[in-house]
């Protein structure tokens, strides 16, 4: 650093206009490396006195949390540095320059503090790992020096060389037995974002103590520490990708419930998006092995990490769909699906009459739920000797129907924390309830196998889910599926068709059965480093002080996930996280959470109404009904918004 630019830096500090953590880390990343464009990129926006930026670029190390990295590769200002010489899709040559941002600095670091955690826990193996990437901007180049730190710290790499969908990565890491996954990814976030997502060696992502033992990992690494090895030590590369697509399809086709009806009654007329993503690879495939008349909006087939043709790449948003519902009204279909970029979630829009409605994903999870607990029944393969058995699990955030539908086929409903790792980490104990002599070849057996070893010594999974339109049919993936998931709904509806109900009329029928569920989701968002203060500021107000009334209903139980020891049906002792749950004397409710992936905290609002015991609604009452949930929570949000200035003063 020259003594012209720190003594400006300096005088930015004094001045208020820049932190002093951002001061050390531009110094340390400065020192840490002679890249010019480390050093041009700083000096512009010093000279620029881009003050806000370099706050935001810089007033933190990017955190290592338990799922892995997320955070901007692309500035909200792009330095002359940074764009550097033209490129494909308009994007700049180099990702962003800072220590709160994905770029290679940070995977560097991140991915030898992982690769070591594997290391130490298999130390009389080889170590592996399976590495993945969706479509967004550096995902080639971010993949291939994941890979090269990772050989040379004595890790064997398979890597697919095109974009492949997180839950394939996940299929991957079990399929090949290797120790461990990642994924270059940022969801369905905004197109400046990326990400590095990881996973352990059962194909989940990482739980404790496996999470904390990586982010003392990562935190311990340093620039360039990379270890002397010899060639024979250096870890290898092998390319992977059809091979690995046709198992991960033949498991797919597993998740049929009734293949019979599914080919003999089927003229079910489906559009698909990708959304720019990884989902048109495996998906539409999929579809049509199955027989489904399934076409694809050819615009958004192309894998752009612009995502041009929506405002946001998320399938839970009416407007990321509204071309591919155009399209099914030209052609008369009875199905929209979509996936998001790296096709972990499905969003869907269903024929009612002669208009497409979106479904949230609280209705998606409990119609898949529905029919496979019921199908399995109505199959014999559950009864009433083995329903003890059974088990549907969910977030604590998911709606409580699918809890009713569950206790109503008398199977148990669990309960995790938000986030599909603990999904994962319930099928991993599930599987380790099996004796271990009969499970020696687990990941190899057929699904009817596993099946009957799980529902005679430990628990069949029959379906789980999460609001956040993530969800999984069996344990072969453990993390949500996409792929999983559209093969899941669009034999739903051939199964709807069959009775003659639109998916829609079906949903209705669920709820004059079990009762009305609404829910709102709800976010404040606040970025930068200001935001990211007042994000925690307002979490924290809700555990010192909880409200004892809201929006005129006295509160009857509050549960304080950061500070309660809290355990589930099964006895299991939850982790602590910052989430609070508030329910309310009139049976509403409503959760707060901080995302752990977007500069913004999420409210979660749940009304709802119930049939008398013993009784059902007419479906002509549903539309009453409905309307009265409605509105009782637009005005518990009302309520909440006012409350939430308060708290922030």
């Amino acid at each position: 650093m020259t003594t012209e630019l720190s003594q400006t830096i300096d005088q930015a500090v004094s001045d208020g206009h820049l932190l002093s953590s951002s001061a050390d880390n531009i110094r340390h990343l400065l020192a840490s490396s002679d890249l010019p464009l480390y050093h041009d990129s700083v000096s512009e926006l010093v000279e620029q006195k881009e003050w806000s930026e370099l706050n935001d670029r810089f007033y933190q190390t990017l955190k290592f949390g338990t799922g892995g990295l997320r955070g901007r590769s692309i500035g909200k200002i792009i330095t002359s540095a940074e764009q550097g010489a033209p490129q494909a899709l308009d994007r700049p040559e180099f990702p962003c320059v800072g220590t709160n941002v994905v770029n290679f600095y940070n995977l560097t670091r991140a991915t030898a503090g992982y690769v070591r955690s594997l290391k130490a826990n298999n130390p009389a193996g080889r170590t592996s790992i399976v590495i993945a990437h969706d479509t967004r901007h550096f995902a080639v180049e971010f993949a291939a020096h994941v890979a090269k730190v990772a050989t040379e710290n004595g890790v064997d790499v398979y890597l697919f060389t095109s974009p492949r969908s997180t839950p394939e990565l996940s299929f991957a890491v079990r399929h090949l037995n290797a120790t461990g996954g990642i994924v270059l990814t940022a969801s369905h976030n905004p197109p400046h974002d990326s990400g590095f997502k990881v996973y352990w060696n059962d194909g989940a992502q990482a739980v404790e103590p496996h999470a904390s033992n990586i982010v003392d990992h990562v935190n311990a690494a340093k620039e360039g520490d990379a270890p002397e090895l010899s060639p024979d030590e250096l870890g290898k590369i092998t390319e992977i990708g059809e091979e690995i697509d046709t198992a991960y399809m033949d498991t797919l086709e597993t998740l049929l419930l009734d293949p019979d009806a599914v080919a003999q009654e089927n003229d079910l007329k489906i559009v698909f998006t990708n959304l720019h993503g990884t989902g048109g690879r495996i998906a539409p495939a999929m579809l049509r092995r199955l027989g489904f008349d399934c076409a694809t909006v050819a615009e958004q087939d192309i894998e752009d990490g612009r995502f041009p043709t929506v405002d946001s790449p998320n399938p839970e948003n009416a407007p990321a769909l509204a071309m591919a519902v155009e399209q099914a009204q030209q052609e008369g279909a009875d199905l929209v699906i979509a996936t998001d970029p790296d096709c972990d979630r499905m969003g869907v829009a269903v024929r009612d009459g002669d208009e497409m409605k979106l479904l949230t994903g609280n209705q998606i999870g409990s119609l898949m739920g529905w029919y496979r607990i019921k199908t399995f029944f109505d199959q014999g393969i559950l009864n009433e000797s083995n329903r003890k058995n059974a088990v549907l699990v969910k977030t604590f955030v998911t709606t409580g129907l699918q809890e009713v539908i569950a206790d109503s086929f008398d199977i148990r409903c669990v309960d995790t924390l938000t986030g599909f790792k603990y999904i994962g980490e319930k099928l991993g104990k599930y599987e380790k309830q099996i004796p271990a002599e009969l499970r020696k070849n687990y990941r190899q057996m057929p699904e009817l196998e596993t099946r009957a070893l799980r529902l005679e010594h430990s628990s069949f999974f029959v379906f789980g889910g999460e609001e956040s339109y993530g969800y999984l049919g069996s344990d072969v993936v453990r993390d949500k599926d996409g792929n999983g998931a559209v093969v899941m709904f669009a034999e739903l509806a051939v199964y709807a068709k069959s009775q003659g109900f639109s998916i829609a009329e079906l949903l209705d029928q669920i709820y004059s059965e079990y009762g009305y569920f609404q829910e709102q989701l709800h976010s404040v968002v606040m970025e930068g480093a200001q935001g990211a203060g007042k994000i925690q500021t307002l979490a924290k107000s809700y555990s010192i002080n909880p409200p004892q009334e809201v929006d005129g209903s006295k509160v009857s139980e509050v549960l304080d996930f950061a500070t309660q020891e809290i355990q589930d049906v099964e006895g299991d002792t939850l982790p602590k996280e910052n989430m609070l749950i508030v329910k309310l004397e009139d049976g509403r409710s409503f959760a707060v959470r901080p995302s752990g992936t977007e500069p913004k905290i999420k409210y979660y609002l749940y009304g709802k109404q119930l049939p008398e015991a013993g009784s059902s609604f007419e479906t002509s009452a549903l539309p009453q009904i409905k309307e009265k949930v409605g509105e009782s929570l637009k005005s518990l949000w009302t309520w909440l918004e006012k409350d939430i200035d308060v708290r922030l003063g």
